[in-house]
């Protein structure tokens, strides 16, 4: 099975971007999601945005004049934001999210980890200590964000395990889960058309079952008002705030 990190940058980092759609309409979508959540425009914010991708919130976050740190673990998807961040107030890296506090610059006013990015760690604990340090990290009317799928509350059975991402007539990526204790193991299979046939080629790397009661849990102990609602393609979104000055 391969790592998080070996899967993106073999498997998955090449075909991301097609996979996602049309990224501008969703920089649109997810502007319109950070202003649903009270994030206004700011002259001198900071904003930190973990598990960055191509950039589908870090830019908006910079174009509404957050300086931005955006980290991914990815170095294709790095290199991409980094062509699409030019004149904007974006440094992104290539980095253990983990590790964000050692590239921040002080506080931030927002924190995003969106898109499933926290199954991708590597335990529990994992995700417990870097929900600590965005809490550490937080200004005192800071907002952290983030989405994942719930793995833990249903398992999926038999035929619905196996999970249409997108198709077209060059490429198609189907995902097929399988539940462990802790885990689910995802199988990404993308059939790529070329001039000898189609083509097959499967990896696949462990995702967390978090419990998203958990995650609530562990944010207000570290005395943050939190709100769990859903986001759109189904993930499970947490919203947690210091009370405003």
């Amino acid at each position: 099975m391969a790592s998080v990190t070996e899967h993106y940058e073999q498997h998955l980092g090449p075909i991301y971007t097609w996979m996602g759609g049309d990224l501008q309409a969703a920089i649109e979508r997810n502007r319109a999601e950070l202003q649903e959540l009270g994030v206004k425009p700011s002259e001198h914010g900071v904003a930190i945005d973990l598990g960055a991708g191509p950039g589908g919130y870090t830019i908006p976050l910079a174009q509404a004049g957050y300086t931005t740190l955006a980290l991914d673990t990815c170095a294709l998807l790095v290199a991409e934001l980094q062509e699409r961040a030019a004149g904007l107030p974006i440094r992104a890296l290539q980095a253990d999210l983990l590790a964000f506090r050692q590239y921040g610059e002080g506080m931030a006013e927002v924190i995003l980890c969106m898109g499933d990015t926290l199954t991708h760690l590597p335990s529990q604990e994992a995700v417990g200590r870097l929900l600590r340090d965005v809490a550490a990290t937080l200004t005192p009317s800071g907002l952290f964000c983030t989405t994942f799928r719930d793995y833990y509350t249903t398992e999926l059975q038999g035929a619905a395990r196996f999970i249409p991402v997108r198709s077209d007539s060059q490429r198609i990526l189907t995902c097929f889960l399988e539940y462990v204790a802790t885990h689910v193991n995802v199988y990404d299979v993308l059939q790529e058309r070329t001039e000898a046939g189609w083509k097959m080629s499967v990896s696949d790397y462990p995702k967390l079952r978090l419990d998203p009661a958990w995650v609530v849990a562990e944010l207000e102990a570290q005395g943050l008002a939190v709100r769990q609602d859903r986001a759109g393609n189904g993930m499970i979104r947490i919203v947690a705030q210091y009370g405003r000055e």
